[in-house]
């Protein structure tokens, strides 16, 4: 895998296609995951070199920042965002479950990198703004001192843009709520 990843998040669909193809042509980038989401918002997360994502990332924003809600470029990223995102997590028991909503897409992924990098967690899930009317959520496990270290530097993140909707960490959650989110 390359070593960044970035993504941009637009109001609209076709501003957020013609940047997508934009950074393609700025950058030597490939595309992850380019698509609407909920309500009528465009994402494109694209991978490749830090300097050539970071550059089509600028070029994306700059050119159609009054179209853009978020942005991000993340440097050796963790390697459990990709597993997370595509629902691919293999997770066997959970001690705690902790809980992160935001009200964007992008910031949901930054939040996850923090918060894997914080303490000794697994990420389970990043609903990234599907069926959620934009807003985005992701699950992660652990104990439950590194869960709530974890949820917390990820919230403060996210709050520092603005983008926090809620959090919580449970403690040992009970089989069937488990196996209702597994």
């Amino acid at each position: 895998m390359s070593n960044a990843i970035g993504m941009i998040e637009f109001k609209t669909t076709a501003s957020g296609i013609t940047a997508a193809d934009m950074m393609i042509k700025t950058s030597e980038v490939q595309v992850i995951e380019a698509q609407t989401v909920c309500p009528g918002k465009y994402i494109a997360l694209i991978t490749g070199d830090l300097s050539a994502v970071k550059a089509a990332v600028e070029a994306a924003v700059n050119t159609y920042e009054d179209k853009c809600i978020d942005s991000f470029v993340l440097g050796n990223p963790h390697e459990s965002i990709f597993p997370a995102i595509y629902g691919a997590t293999q997770i066997e028991e959970i001690s705690a479950l902790g809980i992160l909503e935001t009200y964007d897409a992008a910031s949901i992924i930054e939040a996850a990198d923090q918060a894997a990098k914080t303490a000794i967690v697994d990420l389970i899930e990043l609903r990234i703004a599907k069926g959620m009317c934009g807003k985005s959520y992701m699950l992660l496990t652990g104990e439950v001192s590194a869960v709530e270290a974890s949820i917390q530097r990820a919230k403060e993140l996210v709050a520092a843009k603005g983008m926090f909707l809620d959090a919580s960490v449970i403690a040992h959650p009970d089989r069937r709520m488990i196996d209702s989110i597994l």
